[in-house]
């Protein structure tokens, strides 16, 4: 599961985006990968370890709302969360 969002365009504010995404580790858990910073610079990189799947996509949509209440938009969604019990 992915997910890229970005501010809106605005010649006082430079574009700022903040990139979610899942990988699998090695041990069968799970990392949420965020980064952020201002288009075009390099960002700020932060993973979180979670042991199962519905942990880490709890948070990644937590994270998601949190940065929609501040103003940014989802520009590309990759994957959808899994249904419980599959």
């Amino acid at each position: 599961m992915r997910i890229y969002m970005q501010t809106l365009h605005s010649p006082e504010q430079p574009l700022r985006y903040y990139h979610l995404h899942l990988q699998p580790d090695l041990l069968e858990g799970w990392n949420l990968v965020r980064e952020s910073g201002i288009q075009g610079t390099r960002g700020q990189v932060t993973r979180e370890h979670f042991d199962t799947r519905e942990a880490a996509e709890q948070t990644l949509i937590k994270r998601r709302d949190m940065q929609l209440k501040r103003g940014f938009r989802v520009v590309f969604r990759e994957g959808t969360p899994r249904e419980a019990g599959t």
